[in-house]
C-alpha cells in the first residue's frame, strides 16, 4: 500500500502489522489526551502538585527526557565539529531521539504551566534573574535547532527527494549542518547547566544547595556532564531495541562502541566530581546549615539506598563496564551498562526535583512524599507513546541508518 514511500534497497513489514504495532502506542497517546484536556480544562486540581511540591513528576520526566535527548548534540558535536564520520551512521537516529525528547518535554510543558495560551509571557515579560528563562530560550531555540536538524532527514524520504526543489534545499543543508551543531552544543551546555544551577541556589533547601565556582553552584556542571555521558547511552538503547525488534543490524559496531567509550569516560569522570560533591556536601555544606547527614534520610520512602543506587549500582559499576572494551564489546553487558547509566540520571534528577521539596528544613514541618494522579502518570506515558510512534514512523519512510542497506543485502 504504502512501498513507494519506504526507503529503496530496504525491506519492512507489511502496512497491516505495521499499524497493528502503533495501535497500542496511539492509545497510550490519546489517554495522554484526555488527560491533557482535563488539565487545560479543568485546571492543575487534576494533579497532586500544591505550594509544597510546584515540581512534580512532570518535571522528572521533563528534566529525565531532556538529559536522554543530550544524545543529539553531543553525538553531532562529534561528528561534525571534532570530525568522527564513523558516527555520521548513528547521527540520524541521534537527531530523532533529540527532537522526540524535547518537543516531548516542551509539549508536556505546556500543560505544566495550566495557560499554555500566556506560554509567550515567558519571552515577552521576562525575569532576566531567573535560571529558568534562559532554560526556556534556550530549550526552544534547540528544539528550532533540532527541527533543521530533522528536516533534512525528512527531505531524504523517497518521494520528496524526487522533487528537485526539495532535493537541492535538503542537499544544502547538509553543507551547514556543522555550524548547525555547534550551535545546538552552545544551546544545549547552558539550558543543561542552569537546570541543575536551579537546584543549586536554592538555599532554602540545604538538601540540595551547593556551593560553586564564581557565579555557578556545581550542580550547574554536573548537570552538564551527566547528560552528555547518558544522552548517548540512550542513543544506544533506542538502537539496539530498534535491531532487536527489527532482527537486523543497523549501525556498524564501530559506531556504536566509539560512543559507548567516550560515555564510559565522560560518566566516569562525573561520578568521579559527584562523589567529591556528595562528601563536600556531606562534611562541610550540610553542617552549616544546621544538618546531619541522616536528617535527610531519618523517614520516608526515600532513604540512604538512593544514595547507594546512584552512585554505585547506576554509577561506578556501568563506568567500568563501558570503560573495559571486552565487557562493551559483549551486546547483552552493553546494553545493561547503558539502561544502568540511564537509570541513574533519571534517579538522579527525581532526587533533586521530589526529595528535595518533600525533605522538611523547619522545626515543625513534617516529611511529605508525593503520589502522582493517575494524569500525570497519562501524560508522562503519552510522552513516551509519542516517542515510540514518531521514531516508528520515522524508521519505516525515511533513511534513518545510512549502513542499513549494505549490512542488510536481500536476497535474490
Amino acid at each position: 500500500m504504502d512501498s513507494k514511500l519506504l526507503p529503496e534497497g530496504v525491506e519492512r513489514c507489511s502496512f497491516g502489522m505495521f499499524i497493528l504495532w502503533m495501535l497500542p502506542w496511539l492509545a497510550i497517546l490519546a489517554w495522554g489526551g484526555l488527560a491533557a484536556v482535563l488539565c487545560l480544562v479543568k485546571g492543575l486540581n487534576q494533579t497532586n502538585m500544591s505550594n509544597v511540591f510546584a515540581f512534580a513528576l512532570w518535571i522528572v520526566f521533563d528534566l529525565g527526557v531532556i538529559a536522554l535527548g543530550a544524545g543529539a548534540f553531543f553525538s553531532g558535536f562529534l561528528t561534525y565539529v571534532v570530525g568522527k564520520k564513523e558516527l555520521k551512521n548513528i547521527i540520524n537516529a541521534a537527531v530523532i531521539i533529540g527532537f522526540i525528547c524535547y518537543s516531548g518535554a516542551t509539549a508536556m510543558l505546556g500543560i505544566d504551566i495550566g495557560q499554555p495560551i500566556r506560554g509567550w509571557f515567558i519571552f515577552w515579560h521576562a525575569n532576566i534573574h531567573s535560571m529558568l528563562v534562559e532554560v526556556s530560550f534556550c530549550i526552544t531555540c534547540y528544539l528550532g535547532v533540532l527541527i533543521v536538524e530533522f528536516v533534512p532527514i525528512i527531505l531524504e524520504n523517497r518521494k520528496l527527494d524526487q522533487i528537485k526543489e526539495l532535493h537541492i534545499f535538503g542537499h544544502n543543508l547538509h553543507h551547514i549542518m556543522g555550524v548547525i551543531a555547534a550551535s545546538g552544543t552552545f544551546l544545549s551546555f547552558f539550558h543543561q547547566g542552569s537546570l541543575g544551577g536551579m537546584f543549586g541556589v536554592m538555599y532554602g533547601r540545604p538538601f540540595a544547595a551547593r556551593d560553586g565556582f564564581y557565579i555557578w553552584p556545581w550542580t550547574f556542571f554536573l548537570f552538564v556532564l551527566s547528560a552528555i555521558a547518558s544522552g548517548p547511552c540512550f542513543t544506544i538503547i533506542c538502537t539496539k531495541l530498534t535491531e532487536l525488534l527489527t532482527r537486523k543490524k543497523l549501525v556498524p559496531d564501530n559506531a556504536i562502541q566509539l560512543l559507548a567509550k567516550v560515555s564510559g569516560w565522560l560518566l566516569s569522570l562525573y561520578m568521579v566530581l559527584k562523589i567529591a560533591d556528595t562528601l563536600v556536601w556531606i562534611y562541610d555544606i550540610a553542617p552549616r546549615a544546621g544538618f546531619k547527614f541522616m536528617d535527610f534520610y531519618r523517614e520516608g520512602p526515600y532513604g540512604v539506598w538512593m544514595v547507594a543506587a546512584e552512585l554505585f549500582v547506576c554509577g561506578i559499576i556501568p563506568a567500568i563496564m563501558l570503560m573495559t572494551p571486552k565487557i562493551r564489546e559483549n551486546q547483552g553487558m552493553l546494553v545493561t551498562a547503558c539502561l544502568l547509566n540511564c537509570t541513574g540520571i533519571i534517579l538522579n534528577r527525581f532526587v533533586f526535583i521530589i526529595v528535595t521539596l518533600a525533605i522538611p528544613v523547619m522545626p515543625f514541618d513534617r516529611f511529605l512524599s508525593y503520589l502522582p494522579t493517575w494524569q500525570e502518570w497519562a501524560i508522562g506515558f503519552a510522552v513516551i507513546a509519542y516517542g515510540f510512534i514518531v521514531f516508528s514512523l520515522s524508521y519505516r519512510y525515511l533513511p534513518v541508518f545510512p549502513k542499513e542497506r549494505e549490512l542488510n543485502p536481500i536476497a535474490g
